[in-house]
């Protein structure tokens, strides 16, 4: 299965969020900000970053600029972006910097996850595809 990133500062969504994709067999590794979530980027190469994008210390958009100036960044991660603000500057401007799909938060049940990320994965690999 996929190494996922899930990046959420809400400790109850973060922790729902890591059961449901541990238990769909992907291997998880949470941060609860931008900042921890690069310091985890280290040590961790992951095949889909969940990011939220209003958090403390470092937000999602700081997140991504900071990410993009890494060298190592790979742009084969998916970025999905998880949060409640459709259709705002942050997510126009979330997809400039690499996000590949915005989820709304309230409008996705938890147990919907695992098939918003089976889905966005399937399309990593179709489109890798020659």
């Amino acid at each position: 299965m996929a190494r996922i990133l899930v990046v959420e500062d809400d400790h109850d969504l973060n922790k729902a969020y890591c059961i449901i994709l541990r238990h769909e067999g992907h291997d998880v590794v949470e941060a609860f900000d931008g900042k921890e979530a690069l310091e985890k980027l280290n040590d961790f190469e992951p095949d889909l970053i969940l990011l939220d994008l209003l958090m403390p210390v470092m937000g999602g958009l700081e997140f991504l600029q900071n990410w993009n100036a890494m060298k190592k960044r790979n742009k084969d991660v998916k970025v999905l972006i998880f949060t409640n603000m459709e259709n705002s500057p942050e997510v126009t401007e979330a997809y400039k910097l690499g996000a590949h799909r915005c989820i709304i938060k309230s409008w996705t049940a938890p147990h919907n996850l695992a098939r918003v990320v089976k889905d966005t994965l399937a399309v990593k690999k179709t489109a890798n595809v020659k």
